[in-house]
């Protein structure tokens, strides 16, 4: 007579893991949709506080002042050059860079570069030591217009797994870009 070989133990143990797993991945989808929600809630402040600028140093201000409350940041400066001339702005005032640095540091990527780094980009300024995670977005313009770019930064370290992050910053840029166009041409 034969022997009879129960599988529902391991049938409802293989079950259960995969029940575990979809349950994982439904809260990390989840958690990734309220992020994203979020990211975008800011961005769209951000755009809308860019846009009702009064003038170029109201634009400049708004980046460098509120845009770090609005977008949850610890830093975010902008450079922008022109010919020979290079400028940045950040929270403590406005400097004069060597555009050649700006130009390289442009040439390194396309669009938007997000990545964690032990220091900031030197665009930062004093803050630069103590930035762990940074998004450099290009901000183009035709000549005559100054090209530029935006260093957002954080203290916090930062996993960048997601492309869905740097297409709501290279619209950021593109807006910023396009008001500083609106101040900028007679």
């Amino acid at each position: 007579m034969g022997r009879v070989i129960s599988f529902e133990d391991r049938a409802v143990a293989t079950l259960r893991a995969r029940v575990a797993a979809a349950e994982e991945a439904n809260q990390d989808l989840i958690a990734f949709a309220r992020g994203h929600s979020g990211a975008v809630a800011s961005i769209h402040a951000a755009v809308l506080a860019a846009i009702e600028a009064e003038g170029l140093d109201h634009l400049i201000h708004i980046v460098t002042q509120e845009w770090p409350h609005l977008l949850g940041l610890d830093a975010v400066a902008i450079a922008l050059w022109a010919g020979t001339t290079g400028v940045r702005a950040d929270a403590s005032g406005l400097q004069f860079v060597d555009p050649r640095l700006l130009e390289r540091s442009v040439r390194a990527f396309d669009g938007v570069a997000l990545r964690g780094v032990e220091r900031g980009h030197p665009l930062f300024g004093p803050a630069c030591s103590l930035i762990r995670a940074e998004a450099l977005i290009r901000l183009e313009n035709d000549p005559p217009l100054p090209s530029g770019l935006l260093a957002l930064g954080q203290r916090g370290s930062q996993r960048f797994e997601t492309p869905h992050g740097s297409e709501l910053l290279l619209f950021l840029g593109r807006v910023l870009a396009r008001c500083m166009g609106r101040w900028l041409i007679p």
